[in-house]
């Protein structure tokens, strides 16, 4: 979803404590979970180096700015590998995040799988003085797709299919999906697909996409809400043993900052924002070429969440 592999270094340098750790995508009642460090002020949301990101990060500073705090952007600013650090660091202070995608960048041996059971082993694992708060309901995940021609012609439907073809196909995807389990890792542990090639491109856009189209790779890793898969008519192969785990959104943020105000106003987002309303909003940034936070705000006040 999304950038996704800590280094073993940075791995060993995190203190791992446990953290208050809330799931669902029900309101939050703000008394529930008022903290005594945290404080209201300026809060700088940061995002990751892709699209999608950039809009959840619009939409959480603007449900923030409709509560009176003081929110900013700083958008594109890349992987995990520095996203979180800032965020320990306090350049940042909150950022959209991907459950699963998170927890196997804390834990590498992590094979939760369903949304509950993903967001209770996230707190284990956080590193000391951040925690995350519910979860939306909106849900992007990595999922594995072909073309209609190749699906024909190696018969594939599902992802136990590749087994028997893997060695003749190139896959594509951002390079750490050389070394993560959402990735060659767990597609030859779990499903024995082993492939020809392994092409380093980017993180669901338009380098992979162009190559899957072009012929370069067979299989590109992709996201569930990119609207390209459907308009090219391209089939998302099935995971039938649920090597992807659940990929709700979900805020990671700085326990300092975790202020009642604050975690209120991102509760706001975790009903209406559903997997579907996403989709949309990927669209007219993607497609339509829209600007990210002109389509966060006009979507925010669509749901009368901003004026």
């Amino acid at each position: 979803m999304k950038p996704h592999l800590v280094t073993a270094a940075i791995l060993t340098s995190l203190a791992l404590v446990m953290t208050a750790c809330s799931g669902g995508v029900t309101s939050l009642d703000p008394q529930s979970s008022q903290t005594g460090t945290a404080s209201e002020g300026a809060l700088t949301v940061g995002t990751a180096n892709f699209s999608e990101n950039v809009i959840l990060g619009h939409l959480y500073a603007g449900v923030l700015k409709a509560k009176g705090i003081d929110a900013t952007v700083k958008e594109n600013l890349g992987s995990r590998e520095i996203i979180v650090p800032a965020l320990q660091g306090g350049d940042i202070d909150a950022l959209p995040e991907y459950q699963g995608s998170l927890l196997q960048y804390l834990d590498k041996n992590a094979k939760q799988s369903a949304a509950e059971e993903v967001q209770a082993a996230l707190g284990p694992v956080l590193p000391k003085g951040l925690k995350v708060l519910p979860y939306a309901a909106a849900e992007n995940k990595d999922v594995y797709v072909v073309t209609k021609e190749t699906a024909a012609k190696y018969s594939l439907k599902t992802l136990d299919d590749l087994k028997a073809h893997s060695a003749e196909l190139v896959f594509g995807g951002p390079a750490e999906d050389k070394t993560r389990f959402v990735g060659l890792v767990g597609l030859k542990e779990v499903y024995g697909a082993e492939f020809k090639e392994f092409k380093a491109l980017d993180a669901g856009g338009p380098l992979t996409r162009g190559a899957l189209e072009g012929g370069d790779i067979q299989v590109a890793n992709l996201f569930s809400t990119d609207v390209t898969i459907v308009n090219n008519g391209w089939v998302v192969l099935e995971d039938p043993k649920k090597l992807v785990p659940a990929q709700h959104v979900v805020p990671l943020i700085n326990e300092s900052k975790a202020s009642a105000t604050v975690v209120a106003a991102l509760a706001v987002l975790n009903d209406k924002l559903t997997t579907d309303e996403l989709t949309k909003l990927d669209a007219k940034v993607d497609n339509d070429k829209e600007d990210p936070d002109a389509v966060a705000l006009e979507w925010l006040k669509e749901q009368g969440l901003a004026s």
